[in-house]
C-alpha cells in the first residue's frame, strides 16, 4: 500500500515508459508525414482532439472507480480479518476455563496468526506457509501442506479443535455457536478475497482506451502541426503522460493481491494481527510492526 510520502519519480516513469516511447515515435511519424506530405492532409480542427481527450476522462473516470471499489473491499474484507481475528481469541478466552485448557487457547490463536499469514501469501501467489512455520505444529504443517487451499485446512483444524472442545464440556452449546460464527465469517472473509483475485476486469476495456488515447495523440499532433516540433513532441508526451498514469493506477488498484506496492498491505495487517493476538496469549516475545519500503508497506 502507498504510503503519503513523494513518490519517486523513477517509480511513476517505470510504469509508463514503453507508452511513452510509442507516443514518442508516433509523434515524431505524424510530424514527419506531415511537413512532407502537408498539401495532402486536412486541416484538424482542435476541437477534434479536445472532443477524443474529454471522452477519455470519461472512460478513464469508470475505471478508476470501478478500480477503487476493487481496492477498496479488499481493505474492507482484511479489516474484518483484524477485527475477527482479535474476537476469536477473546471469544476462546471468556467461553472456555482456562483452567486447563491455556494449551488450547494458546495453539487456536497461534493458527489464527498462521491463517492470516498464509491466506496473504496465497493470494500473492507466493509460499503460503512462508512466515507461518513457528506458529504451526508438526502435525498441523504436515496436514496442511496436503491441501491445495491451504488456509482453508487451518481453519479445518480450528473447527476440530472446536469440535473438542466441545465434546469435552469445555463449551456450552451457546459458546460452541459464537466460537463457530466467528469461524465461519473468516472463512466468508476468504471467499471474499479469494473472489476479487479470481475475477479478471475485462481486458479489452484497456485495450480500447490505450487505442483511443494514441488515437488522441495523433489528431493533437496533426493539430498541433504549426508548432515547432521542440515544442510539439514533450507537450504530446506530457499529456499522454497524465492519460497513461491514471490508466495504470487504475489497473493496479483493480488488483490488490498482485504483490505491488498498490497492493493491499495484507503483511502489514497480519503482523498486526500477529502482534495482538501474541500480546493476548501472554507471549512476551512481541515482533515490531513490519517496517515500510521507502514509499508503501506491504
Amino acid at each position: 500500500m502507498l504510503l503519503r510520502t513523494n513518490l519517486p519519480f523513477s517509480y511513476l516513469f517505470s510504469k509508463i515508459r514503453r507508452e511513452l516511447l510509442f507516443v514518442f515515435l508516433i509523434s515524431a511519424a505524424v510530424l514527419f508525414i506531415s511537413e512532407r506530405y502537408e498539401h495532402f492532409l486536412p486541416d484538424m480542427p482542435l476541437t477534434v482532439p479536445a472532443f477524443i481527450g474529454t471522452a477519455i476522462s470519461v472512460l478513464l473516470s469508470f475505471k478508476l472507480n470501478q478500480s477503487y471499489d476493487r481496492w477498496w473491499e479488499a481493505r474492507i474484507i482484511w479489516g474484518s480479518i483484524v477485527n475477527s481475528s482479535r474476537s476469536l481469541v477473546l471469544q476462546l478466552q471468556g467461553f472456555i476455563s482456562t483452567e486447563g485448557h491455556e494449551a488450547v487457547i494458546k495453539r487456536m490463536g497461534y493458527r489464527q496468526i498462521a491463517w492470516c499469514y498464509t491466506l496473504g501469501q496465497s493470494l500473492r501467489k507466493l509460499a503460503p506457509l512462508e512466515h507461518s512455520h513457528e506458529f504451526l505444529s508438526a502435525e498441523d504443517k504436515a496436514y496442511v501442506l496436503q491441501h491445495v487451499n491451504k488456509p482453508l485446512a487451518i481453519m479445518q483444524l480450528q473447527v476440530r479443535d472446536l469440535k473438542l472442545l466441545r465434546q469435552s464440556q469445555a463449551l456450552d452449546a451457546f459458546a460452541h455457536t459464537q466460537i463457530d460464527e466467528r469461524l465461519q465469517s473468516l472463512v466468508a472473509d476468504a471467499g471474499k478475497a479469494e473472489r476479487i483475485k479470481t475475477t479478471i476486469f475485462p481486458v479489452t476495456y484497456r485495450i480500447f482506451l490505450h487505442f483511443v488515447i494514441y488515437f488522441f495523440v495523433v489528431t493533437l499532433s496533426l493539430a498541433l502541426k504549426d508548432l515547432e516540433p521542440l515544442f510539439e513532441v514533450p507537450l504530446l508526451v506530457f499529456t499522454s503522460c497524465a492519460f497513461f498514469l491514471l490508466e495504470r493506477t487504475a489497473t493496479h488498484m483493480q488488483d490488490p493481491f498482485e504483490n505491488r506496492p498498490t497492493d493491499t498491505a495484507v503483511t502489514t495487517i497480519a503482523r498486526t494481527i500477529e502482534i495482538n493476538i501474541r500480546q493476548l496469549v501472554g507471549n512476551e516475545n512481541i515482533p515490531d510492526p513490519v517496517e515500510p519500503e521507502a514509499f508503501y508497506v506491504m
